[in-house]
C-alpha cells in the first residue's frame, strides 16, 4: 500500500458569517491581553481577541461575541421604535446603555434634553453626575443618539478624552459611524448647508471645565 494512501485530503479553512451571512474577520492582538470586543467594519463584524488565546478560545468567544452582536442589533431596532421623547425616557435609556455597553458602571444622577445647547451635542458634568443631550438631537437617528448617550456616560468615567476614555466606547459598534455622521452635520451646518441652529464645530475638541466638549458629543 502507498505511504500516505489512507489519509484524508487537507480540507480548507472555513469561512466565518454572521447568522445574516455577514462576514467575520478575527483579529488577534498582542495589545489585547484580557478583553474581547466585537464591532461592524465596513459591513464585516469585526472580533478582537488576545494574541495569547488558544483555538478553543477563540471559537467560545467568537460565539459569544457574534450573539451579542446580534442582539445588540435587536435592541437597537427596537429602540428605534422606542425614542426616548421624555427625560424619564432619556434617563431609563441611559441606564440600558450602561448596562449593556459598560457593565453598569456609569451611573448618572440626571439625564435631560435641553434646548439652549447650541454648541454642543450632549455635555456631562462628571463631579455631579449630570448628563444633558442637546434637543437637536432628536430629529437624528437613534443609534446617533445612543452614541452621544454613551459618550456622555462614559465622560462620568473617564473625563478627558485620553486612550482609556475611547477604549470605553470600542463595546459600542456604531462609533466610528456615528462619529462620522456627526461630523458630516458640523461640516454641513459650519457651510451653511444644513438648518440652521444645530451644532457645529469639530468634533473631538478639547474638554472644558464642566466636563464639556464642542462637536460631536461632550
Amino acid at each position: 500500500m502507498r505511504r500516505g494512501s489512507g489519509t484524508s485530503p487537507r480540507q480548507p479553512p472555513t469561512t466565518l458569517t454572521t447568522s445574516d451571512g455577514s462576514p467575520v474577520e478575527v483579529r488577534r492582538s498582542a495589545r489585547r491581553t484580557r478583553t474581547v470586543a466585537a464591532f461592524w467594519e465596513d459591513g464585516t463584524a469585526v472580533v478582537a481577541i488576545p494574541a495569547r488565546f488558544t483555538a478553543a478560545q477563540e471559537r467560545e468567544w467568537v460565539n459569544r461575541m457574534l450573539a451579542k452582536l446580534h442582539k445588540q442589533g435587536e435592541r437597537q431596532t427596537a429602540a428605534g421604535r422606542r425614542r426616548p421623547a421624555t427625560d424619564e425616557a432619556l434617563a431609563a435609556h441611559a441606564a440600558r446603555l450602561s448596562t449593556e455597553y459598560l457593565d453598569g458602571r456609569s451611573v448618572p444622577t440626571s439625564v435631560r434634553w435641553v434646548k439652549n445647547q447650541n454648541s454642543r451635542w450632549g455635555s456631562a458634568t462628571p463631579a455631579e453626575g449630570t448628563i444633558r443631550l442637546s434637543d437637536k438631537l432628536r430629529p437624528m437617528p437613534q443609534w446617533v443618539i445612543d452614541y452621544v448617550l454613551l459618550h456622555e456616560l462614559a465622560h462620568l468615567l473617564v473625563a478627558s478624552h485620553n486612550t482609556a476614555f475611547w477604549k470605553l466606547l470600542e463595546a459600542y459598534p456604531e462609533t466610528p459611524r456615528a462619529r462620522a455622521f456627526l461630523e458630516g452635520v458640523s461640516f454641513a451646518t459650519s457651510r451653511g448647508l444644513a438648518k440652521a441652529g444645530q451644532p457645529a464645530g469639530d468634533a473631538g475638541g478639547d474638554m472644558d471645565p464642566a466636563g464639556s466638549w464642542p462637536g460631536d458629543a461632550d
